[in-house]
């Protein structure tokens, strides 16, 4: 292993100007010309490491990547994105800069440094001459950010065919593995009740609002900070004047789940909500959209795999859980081995000082690289 990481770090320099070019062609989610002025980028530098680059057409997002490595019968997937949450023009007040070994830039840390660790990685097993016991499929998306909507099904029938997925999302604080993600959801809850003026004749009004309130209350009571369930409701808004009983009325619900147990019961309770006044009407849309990545012994496998690799590079390895999802939950919700967090380390994703540790990048790649070669 400790080869891998040398030729890795050999190309230390190289793995840098690579990041610093995807940061500039700055690809926010849903700028579909951004995107793939970004992607085109990303296929030459993989096709000039032996990838074979499929643009996947994505109707509302730009295209994804698909990039195949070696030949082999079995086949393991390396996962991510380069949609990011910056619009173009960030640049001007985030502009890319090697301080004090850290690397800053719009969507360094979240995810394009993870992209550029998965290329090395590529490169380290080139220039090591090993071959590669699987195929190699690299799968770059650009809708993440944004719910993965036209890359789910793409994601998920990679996965099928994959022995296990290394996810290069963002590592937890000092390096650390995802070993487990909690699933995301979002529900609506609308009202609609019954208009009237408030002083004349508040009666025969039925207030949306004054229902949602109550609704809250008992939509709070199921966050359980012990067991991981958080329930909150981000937006709220409804009725037309203040003199006015209000007719209608909508909560938009964020939900995090670490099982699947979890995602059952807290989407019958929201499903099921009864309205506390019989003159109100509640109607519920929306659901998980996430599931949760569990850690299952098979993650549990990887990540054992990934710290034996660790050591014999003389580095040891931690594991965490995180709130936030990625695609990785599509994959590991398939049964299919996963290991997350695998990406950069650094700091700051979705937030001005996002940055990257450039000390870490070639250990990095070479735990990719060290998956890659002893994966079963």
């Amino acid at each position: 292993m400790r080869s891998l990481l040398s030729a890795a770090d050999s190309h230390r320099d190289w793995a840098v100007a690579l990041i610093e070019d995807l940061v500039r062609l700055e690809s926010p989610s849903g700028d579909a010309p951004a995107l793939n002025r970004c992607g085109a980028a990303l296929a030459h530098h993989m096709t000039a490491l032996g990838g074979r680059v499929t643009p996947i057409v994505a109707f509302g997002a730009g295209d994804h990547l698909r990039a195949e490595f070696g030949t082999g019968q079995s086949q393991v997937l390396v996962l991510g994105h380069f949609d990011t949450v910056w619009p173009v023009g960030q640049l001007e007040r985030m502009p890319v800069r090697l301080e004090d070994g850290r690397l800053y830039g719009p969507g360094s840390f979240d995810m394009k440094a993870g992209i550029a660790q998965a290329l090395l990685a590529v490169r380290a097993l080139s220039d090591t001459g090993r071959h590669l016991p699987h195929r190699v499929v690299m799968l770059w998306t650009t809708d993440e950010e944004i719910g993965s909507t036209t890359s789910r099904a793409l994601v998920e029938a990679e996965a099928r065919r994959s022995r296990a997925v290394f996810v290069l999302e963002p590592s937890l604080p000092g390096g650390a593995l995802k070993t487990a993600r909690k699933g995301v959801g979002e529900f609506r809850v609308r009202a609609t009740g019954i208009a009237a003026h408030a002083g004349v004749d508040p009666a025969r009004g039925a207030s949306a609002i004054h229902e949602l309130a109550w609704q809250v209350t008992r939509l709070m009571e199921l966050t359980d900070l012990a067991t991981g369930v958080t329930v909150n409701v981000g937006r709220i808004g409804g009725g037309s004047r203040s003199n006015v009983v209000a007719e209608r009325a909508e909560a938009v619900v964020d939900v995090r789940i670490p099982t699947m147990a979890d995602a059952t019961r807290v989407t019958s309770t929201i499903t099921q909500l009864v309205a506390h006044d019989s003159r109100v009407q509640l109607e519920v849309s929306g659901g998980i959209d996430r599931p949760p990545l569990e850690r299952t012994p098979q993650v549990v496998a990887l990540f054992n795999l990934a710290s034996a690799i660790a050591a014999d590079m003389g580095r040891t390895l931690r594991e965490g859980a995180t709130g936030g999802g990625s695609d990785g939950n599509f994959t590991a919700a398939l049964g299919i081995p996963t290991l997350d967090g695998l990406g950069a380390e650094g700091d700051g994703a979705h937030a001005l000082h996002e940055h990257v540790l450039v000390e870490s990048l070639a250990f990095r790649a070479a735990l990719v690289a060290g998956l890659i070669l002893n994966v079963k």
